[in-house]
């Protein structure tokens, strides 16, 4: 198991909260008596419901709740109950740990870890536990700092860089986890105020003036606005092509998700990417580009719909000649109507096709389509993932997580010259970047492909993006994105 070092921060919001407790239980008389007990409290979290999506669909595993923690019903949240620790009248910090574990395991994606010891400091504005995996326990790993309240209730978490190492991802270190609640079990009748005066609130009840905003609080991250994005050519058309008709020739260049791509190939996958079958991907683990695309345009009615060919497929996480992920897409078409509309691939999961799935929702930057040289380009369409993606992705990544743009350019004449000097048809040939990386190309429906290993550094983006990959020391041994043995045909889809 990785080891896990703990970073403490330093208690400088520790002055924002102040407890309600029971009747008597504060009885500072003395300096002595600065910190008093607290007891029957309680603590829910769900960790992230992505996650938790993760676990019990593709991953086929299971949350084990023990020794008096829970969880809601329908894959719900956690809660630990039991909670004891004390309050600290000089600085009104609230220091709770929690009775309960909860297991993590999954046979098929081959993880097993355990929560156990879960404590909540207000002054520190963190949540932490112990954590057991390989039968290797680290005490007190950070998982999540929190943005304390007033109310103590659905509080803001932001996962931690331990976090990202226990759960299997680089992609949660900062990502939002879900809302925290601490609420004492049976509520006192009556409780003293920060001040120390008595107070009727039953409730965790920092001062209003002083809730704290802990550093790094959770953020989402925004899409691409209009102002951020290239707008379509304005020009007319010089050659006089018609205002609808067919497309003859296009390219869509598409990188799916960076973070993901980085994933497969520096990640704990350990895998590859392969474009094949006129798809083509850049070097240095770069966007992908489809082509010959067909379809029809209308400049007047600004509709466009445009099919591409080409396939490409992330494989990884290999075990004993078998691989954990493999995933291809294929058949990618572009539907558009006045600047929005959707990116639409094939599917093919565990022997189990897809067509036509609905992966993202697409608004150019312009409702308007209009040509130059007889070529209508489209650059920084923002994608965002639907809810049929998401299921296509496992349910790990949410429904909104914002993809990487897209950029798509078609020629609507014979002789148009496509950007890039890409005119007429490409030939099919991957190049993927295998370069210098020492990696195997590999082949996809009969293409030529090109892989990629790497040379890309850092952590996954931070982007919304989640692709759970077990836990703690076992995170190579994870299945992701679209589950084990997933298989996309490579099928190229013509317009009628």
């Amino acid at each position: 198991m990785a080891a896990i070092s703990r970073s403490r921060r330093p208690l400088a919001l520790a002055a924002a909260v102040a407890v309600a407790l029971g009747a008597g239980a504060l009885a500072v008389t003395s300096a002595s008596a600065a910190e008093a007990p607290l007891k029957d409290y309680e603590l829910t979290w769900g960790i992230k419901q992505s996650y938790r999506s993760y676990v019990t669909g593709m991953a086929a595993g299971s949350f084990t709740p023990a020794d008096g923690a829970t969880q809601a019903a329908d894959n719900g949240a956690f809660t630990f109950a039991g909670g004891t620790g004390t309050y600290d009248s000089d600085t009104h910090a609230v220091r709770l740990g929690f009775a309960g574990s909860l297991r993590i395991a999954s046979k098929l994606h081959g993880f097993d870890l355990t929560l156990s010891d879960v404590r909540f400091d207000s002054g520190a504005a963190e949540i932490t536990a112990d954590v057991t995996s390989g039968g290797t326990t680290q005490d007190d790993v950070p998982l999540a700092d929190v943005t304390v309240t007033r109310t103590m209730t659905g509080m803001e978490t932001k996962l931690t860089k331990e976090a990202a190492t226990v759960l299997g991802s680089a992609s949660y270190e900062g990502a939002a986890g879900d809302p925290l609640t601490v609420v004492q079990k049976t509520p006192p009748t009556q409780s003293p105020s920060p001040t120390g005066s008595p107070s009727s609130s039953t409730s965790p009840s920092p001062t209003a003036s002083t809730s704290p905003k802990p550093t790094g609080s959770a953020s989402s991250t925004a899409s691409p606005s209009a102002s951020q994005t290239t707008s379509p050519s304005a020009s007319a058309s010089e050659t006089g092509a018609a205002t609808q008709g067919d497309i003859a020739d296009g390219t869509l260049g598409w990188g799916v998700k960076q973070s993901f791509r980085t994933y497969v190939v520096d990640g704990p996958a350990k895998g590859r990417i392969t474009a094949s079958g006129g798809a083509t991907q850049a070097s240095g683990n770069g966007d992908f580009t489809f082509t010959e695309a067909t379809g029809t345009y209308d400049t007047d009615a600004d509709t466009l719909k445009a099919a591409f060919k080409g396939a490409v497929n992330f494989k990884g996480h290999e075990a004993n000649g078998s691989y954990g992920l493999d995933l291809t897409l294929s058949g990618l078409t572009v539907e558009l109507d006045g600047g929005t509309g959707e990116l639409t691939a094939d599917v093919e999961s565990l022997g189990k096709t897809s067509d036509d799935v609905v992966l993202a929702h697409l608004t150019a930057g312009s409702s308007d389509l209009k040509a130059e040289d007889d070529v209508i380009s489209l650059d920084d369409v923002t994608a965002e993932l639907t809810k049929a993606g998401a299921q296509a992705f496992g349910g790990f990544y949410t429904e909104g997580t914002v993809l990487d743009p897209v950029d798509l350019s078609v020629a609507l004449s014979d002789d148009a010259q496509l950007p890039d000097g890409d005119g007429g048809s490409g030939d099919g040939s991957g190049t993927g970047g295998s370069g210098d990386s020492g990696t195997t190309s590999g082949t996809t429906g009969g293409g030529t492909t090109g892989s990629t290993t790497g040379g890309v550094t850092g952590a996954l983006a931070s982007t919304g993006s989640d692709v759970p990959t077990g836990a703690l020391g076992a995170a190579a041994a994870v299945t992701v994105a679209a589950g084990a043995g997933v298989v996309l045909a490579v099928r190229r889809r013509r317009q009628a």
